[in-house]
């Protein structure tokens, strides 16, 4: 296992399509949920839960984006459908963070949508450090209703991403990084 910050400072997303499998060992995903539900979390309200699509939940899951995408856009073609059908099937292992709000007195509502963010980033860098690639995704269907209802979500809920997981086909390509003094300043 890499150094932590190691790991940290060279971490990259890799592109679903360049994913194959073997996807994490059942042991694996256990280790890497249970480090995605290790995040701040003011309250100890849990705003988030994981939804697990792995074989053929993956294309159960793309039959709804597609079926979705397909009553919205009567000009599609076959092509760009049986693409909308094919959005959870390119890595073994997908992820779906699922985000929702409690009212509370002390915790607004910004930050528990910022720790099923957490949760998410701890997904992928649990998912990394067993030697996965990862990469946290979202798309058009992540924002439709329809789909979130079709995917068994509550009307509250709402998908914060989903987390690819496989192995890489090839080594991932690093992108430009902001420079610190862009980004830094001092008060």
């Amino acid at each position: 296992m890499p150094d932590a910050l190691d790991l940290l400072k060279s971490r990259r997303s890799v592109k679903p399509r360049e994913m194959t499998g073997p996807g994490p060992s059942p042991t694996e995903l256990d280790t890497i949920l249970t480090i995605g539900a290790r995040v701040p979390d003011h309250g100890k309200l849990a705003p988030w839960r994981f939804i697990v699509f792995e074989g053929d939940a993956r294309g159960r899951a793309g039959d709804i984006i597609a079926n979705v995408f397909a009553r919205k856009n009567p000009q599609a073609t076959a092509a760009e459908i049986e693409v909308e059908k094919k959005r959870l099937t390119d890595a073994p292992l997908v992820i779906g963070i699922v985000s929702f709000t409690r009212p509370h007195p002390k915790v607004p509502p910004w930050e528990q949508e910022l720790s099923a963010g957490a949760s998410a980033m701890n997904l992928v860098t649990a998912a990394t450090a067993l030697g996965y690639g990862a990469c946290w995704l979202t798309g058009w269907f992540a924002f439709d209703r329809d789909v979130l209802d079709g995917l068994g979500l509550k009307g509250d809920e709402k998908l914060a991403g989903l987390i690819h997981i496989g192995t890489p086909s090839k080594p991932s390509e690093d992108r430009p990084r902001p420079q610190l003094s862009e980004i830094v300043t001092r008060f």
